[in-house]
């Protein structure tokens, strides 16, 4: 019997997982499946600009893993019981329960409200293709001088206010951030983001935290009413409880609990990639959820699961962060360094080259991850003997 191989999400984690696998295990031994709730591959790097009205055309993932050998489950996920090796998900066939030797979970992040009173009902977010719609929609619906608040200082917020302000100038923009907006980067890098923000007309809310939502205002933490029309919340990711419910080890921020090879510390026919994975990078540190970080975990995870069923020595992957990549609109970004302290270096890239720059990041990782097996190779390796049915051969 084929050793089957199970994957959880098709993000920029899962797709590239599904990709290097089949690109290198034999169809004779492996089958794999990739289950997912929708049946596009979405940019999420990209969802502010689709939220704005900017025009995305996102790939379908049938013609991703079209000639690949990589099965697709289009459903929602509901449930894992790693005991028995099943997941079990709900789509338009009805409910399906697939059987598992090794699993493979990216189900990466959603917004995370934190608790505070008014986001679930009057927020907006840009963490998946539905919601940038809805957001999408309220926006093309507002007139000049229209109030939008975008809240959170980190790289989606900055993202968000910068390139709604570029984009619709007739729009009344504001940051609501609960410290500085990019504290962390360097001197010149932070100098360089105030002038954007100066010169696309934003506002911005420093040491404001939000503690209430309504339809028209946000109330802060000192009392002050902060006007929006539309509230945009980027104030943190949250991961989806199923993994915890499921039994599975996890962190105190429900990711699942790996190993360096990625694979789970309760249940070791199961691995972790991309946000879902609470990694240790290799300055001692939890990565960062980013799109660098699901990179690297990807790439570890599948050469991890690959040499085990080989039966051969586990590479191992560097697990770095080398910094940030922030747009400021279309034709304005920062590129920041950072150390193996994980603090930003004084060096940093601004203006129309980082654009560029950051531009041709997009495209390389949406071109990547929509082209899996990047050309099917002539060889696949077999496995080294007959699968283990729990999925895991001994640890080299």
């Amino acid at each position: 019997m084929k050793h089957r191989i199970v994957i959880l999400g098709a993000g920029y984690a899962g797709a590239f997982a599904a990709g290097s696998l089949t690109r290198r295990l034999s169809a004779a031994d492996t089958e794999i499946t990739v289950v997912n709730a929708v049946p596009d591959f979405v940019e999420r790097m990209r969802l502010h600009q689709l939220a704005i009205g900017q025009d995305l055309t996102f790939r379908t993932l049938a013609d991703v893993f079209a000639g690949t050998g990589v099965r697709l489950h289009l459903a929602r996920v509901t449930g894992i019981d790693p005991e028995r090796r099943t997941v079990a998900a709900t789509g338009e066939d009805g409910d399906t329960e697939l059987a598992y030797d090794t699993l493979l979970y990216t189900l990466g992040s959603s917004v995370a409200h934190h608790g505070v009173p008014g986001v679930a009902e009057h927020a907006f977010d840009v963490t998946g293709r539905p919601s940038a719609l809805r957001l999408r929609e309220r926006l093309a619906g507002l007139g000049e001088g229209a109030t939008v608040l975008v809240v959170g200082e980190g790289l989606t917020g900055i993202e968000t206010a910068t390139e709604f302000a570029e984009s619709r100038p007739d729009l009344s923009v504001a940051l609501a951030a609960r410290g500085e907006p990019g504290a962390w980067l360097s001197s010149k890098a932070r100098r360089h983001l105030r002038q954007a923000f100066d010169r696309l007309g934003i506002t911005v809310h420093e040491h404001t935290g939000i503690e209430a939502v309504e339809a028209t205002r946000a109330i802060a933490a000192d009392g002050r009413s902060i006007p929006a029309d539309v509230t945009v919340w980027t104030a943190g990711f949250a991961v989806h409880p199923i993994a915890a419910a499921s039994g599975l080890a996890v962190a105190e921020t429900g990711q699942i609990a790996v190993d360096r090879t990625m694979r789970s510390l309760s249940h070791p026919n199961v691995y972790a990639a991309g946000d879902s994975a609470y990694a240790i990078g290799d300055n001692g540190r939890p990565l960062p959820m980013s799109c660098a970080s699901a990179g690297y975990t990807t790439m570890q995870a599948s050469a991890a699961i690959i040499a085990r069923l080989r039966g051969s020595t586990v590479p191992t992957v560097g697990l770095k962060y080398y910094g940030n990549h922030i747009s400021l609109g279309r034709r304005d970004a920062i590129f920041q360094v950072v150390g193996g302290n994980a603090r930003s270096k004084s060096w940093y890239l601004g203006g129309r080259t980082a654009a560029r720059l950051k531009s041709g990041v997009l495209k390389g990782a949406g071109w990547s991850t929509a082209h899996p097996t990047f050309g099917m190779p002539r060889r696949r390796h077999r496995l080294g003997a007959a699968p283990d049915r729990a999925g895991v051969r001994a640890a080299a």
